[in-house]
């Protein structure tokens, strides 16, 4: 089937009382890990790209094999950008195919944000391309971007209600104690801060930095609003873990399928138990 919006993905889930899980893809082999451990889970699922990713690929690349993949594939998929920065860059995206966009402004101030957001907006809308945003910002490192320890900060439940407010973006990322990148010890979700975002909010609302964040603390932020949930850095270690297995078993070999393939299955076998624990199993 063709692409897919993210609205149609995250208004069920709202619905539902479950997440979908959006995992971040750096080339072929985790695009279609991505998508085989959907089609096994019969679950909706958003593969995204980053502006690393882009970068390393291609916008071209990672666009035809995602499309290529959704076409192919029995569940619904919807291809979003993860992290854009730029109006430009959003505009390269949707004009290539991409169903969903995130257009990053939370290192902003409030106001310049709103208007970033909203100049996003008024392209997407016309041309039926979803819309993320974020608010306050969620530490650590996603490519090229960096956010250090003291600069992180949690969302303000106010300035999110006046956020939407003034700018009804499709599904809104905060803070609330979670990270990119490896953590250094336990993170601990700022719980009671989204119960009371999202008892204001009737937007789906997302958690980024989610690989490392504990199983129960990630079942408890969904039943309290979280819609969709992003995964990267667990797909990474999954994908190094097979490669250095595969060469530890032969360092002398040369086939890289030989050394790719067991990366996809672990990458593969991931991101099925995340689905499960989005609780999007079987609800494509």
């Amino acid at each position: 089937m063709a692409l897919v919006s993210m609205v149609e993905l995250l208004g069920k889930a709202q619905k539902g009382g479950y997440a979908v899980g959006a995992f971040n893809c750096n080339n072929m082999e985790i695009v279609q890990a991505i998508i085989a451990a959907a089609e096994a889970e019969n679950a909706p699922v958003i593969v995204q790209a980053s502006q690393g990713a882009i970068k390393y690929a291609g916008i071209e690349y990672i666009a035809t094999m995602t499309k290529l993949a959704a076409e192919k594939a029995s569940i619904p998929v919807c291809l979003h950008l993860d992290h854009g920065t730029g109006f430009d860059q959003v505009m390269q995206c949707i004009r290539n195919g991409f169903s969903s966009v995130m257009i990053d402004g939370s290192k902003l101030p409030l106001e310049e944000n709103i208007i970033l957001t909203n100049r996003v907006l008024d392209v997407a809308r016309a041309t039926g391309v979803s819309v993320e945003a974020e608010l306050g910002k969620i530490g650590g490192t996603e490519d090229d971007i960096t956010v250090s320890e003291k600069e992180a900060m949690y969302t303000e439940p106010e300035e999110a209600k006046y956020f939407i407010d003034h700018c009804k973006v499709d599904a809104l990322a905060i803070a609330i104690g979670t990270a990119h990148g490896q953590y250094k010890g336990t993170p601990k979700l700022d719980l009671p801060r989204l119960e009371k975002i999202a008892g204001m909010l009737d937007t789906p609302i997302v958690l980024h930095g989610s690989s490392g964040v504990p199983d129960d603390a990630i079942r408890a932020a969904i039943e309290r609003g979280v819609c969709k949930v992003n995964i990267d850095t667990n797909i990474r270690e999954a994908f190094m873990a097979g490669v250095k297995d595969a060469l530890a078993a032969n360092p002398s070999e040369i086939d890289p399928r030989k050394v790719l393939g067991p990366a996809r299955e672990r990458m593969t076998a991931i991101v099925r138990e995340k689905i499960r624990l989005f609780g999007s199993s079987n609800q494509a």
